[in-house]
């Protein structure tokens, strides 16, 4: 058997590639990085792959058309899609076209609660999306179900969860993420609670630990970046220092580890480090950390700089990304798709999207979705005609939400 990841930002790389190392030992198995706009850096990639048994200076990097070829060529059985939203909406659609197709598995590289539409959108022509807590199971389930849609989910342990015991250390670390929070001010409270902390404890190293550093890509586009609004700072204390490279690596020193909503508490969770996940920005959908409520791992400020981490409460794991791996079910999930792909009968999921659009549409999302990477005409032509359009849909849009403000006002 013959499997295939292709990832493009870091995060999908990482979950990717360590997906994929699960997949059975006698499989040959390869990595290939699909060029984007959020193309990771050598540095990025090394970052991301370190422990999945894949080698960064291994790994293809190629464009679009080139990774199709590829899969026509060798004939993997099993593609693994890790990569974001609309780019993998796009591979999943052409890949689901070739003949004698491969089985196509795709997912989501961290926390995924709550359920978005989107996620589910972008994915719907994979034979399989893997999740990784049963409460993610039933929130996905429920969100297909309520649009009518037929996505097979199953449940796989995060592939990249390491559960040695961490070594121990006295770093408090900062799992940064680049939208939450988004706000400039609540993203300075972050950084006074993290200067209060290293100031209140000279003895401990309070690491900023960010997944890009300057130029480099990410999964989403970061504003108002940690380690530029720690240099405007006039004075901050020696022991507060901003650190990139492995997290596995950072937690090798830890202490604990404080963030807003990061997949790295659950790392931190397997080795034993105690957490914070800071809840003074509220608990909302919009910053991810809704699955925390009742974890017993939320705190405030104050509870950082005391030092007062936390273990989660016991009945919070089984549900939340620490069930018993026998219940994993992705792999007998493949062997079935497999079967059914030997047997004929492995049939090209609809795209979600319709035909709406036609050509000019799929050229305008690949143009999208691949950027200066898309080189072909139709993309040009798709883009030079979508962009006026999408301006002219997106003021209609504006507007009809303003007249129903407007007569709010008037009454």
């Amino acid at each position: 058997m013959r499997a295939l990841a292709l990832v493009d930002t870091d995060s999908y790389a990482k979950w990717g590639a360590a997906l994929l190392a699960q997949l059975p030992a006698e499989w040959s198995r390869e990595v290939v990085v699909i060029a984007t706009p959020a193309l990771p850096s050598a540095d990025q990639l090394r970052a991301a792959l370190a422990g999945s048994g894949f080698s960064a200076y291994e790994a293809s990097t190629l464009e679009l058309r080139a990774a199709v070829r590829r899969v026509e060529v060798q004939r993997p059985d099993v593609v693994i899609v890790a990569m974001r939203g609309p780019a993998a909406s796009v591979l999943l659609r052409v890949l689901s076209e070739l003949p004698d197709r491969p089985v196509l598995v795709s997912g989501l590289p961290g926390i995924s609660i709550p359920a978005t539409r989107k996620a589910l959108f972008y994915r719907g022509q994979a034979d399989l999306v893997v999740l990784h807590s049963k409460n993610e199971i039933r929130e996905f389930r429920f969100a297909a179900r309520k649009r009518g849609w037929s996505h097979r989910l199953a449940l796989a342990t995060l592939p990249f969860i390491d559960d040695r015991p961490a070594s121990g250390g006295t770093d408090v670390v900062f799992a940064v993420q680049s939208i939450v929070p988004l706000r400039l001010d609540d993203r300075q409270r972050v950084l006074d609670i993290l200067v209060d902390t290293a100031r209140r404890n000279p003895g401990h190293r309070v690491v900023i630990k960010v997944r890009a550093v300057e130029g480099e890509a990410q999964t989403h586009l970061e504003r108002h970046d940690y380690p530029a609004l720690l240099a405007a700072r006039t004075s901050t204390p020696p022991n507060l220092v901003v650190a990139s490279g492995p997290m596995s690596a950072a937690l090798d020193t830890a202490v604990g580890l404080v963030t807003v909503s990061s997949t790295s508490i659950m790392e931190a969770i397997a080795r034993g480090v105690p957490v914070i996940a800071i809840s003074e920005f509220g608990v909302t959908a919009e910053l991810i950390n809704v699955v925390f409520a009742g974890s017993g791992m939320l705190g405030s400020g104050d509870d950082v700089a005391a030092l007062r981490f936390a273990q989660p409460r016991p009945e919070w794991l089984d549900e939340n990304y620490f069930h018993d791996a026998g219940q994993n079910d992705w792999l007998p999930a493949v062997d079935e798709l497999l079967a059914a792909r030997s047997a004929g009968a492995l049939h090209p999921r609809r795209s979600l999207s319709g035909g709406a659009g036609g050509a000019l549409r799929r050229a305008w999302e690949r143009k999208r979705a691949f950027g200066s990477h898309d080189r072909s005409a139709a993309g040009f032509v798709a883009l030079a005609v979508g962009l006026p359009a999408r301006a002219v849909v997106l003021a209609l849009r504006a507007a009809s939400r303003a007249v129903p403000r407007l007569s709010e006002r008037v009454e």
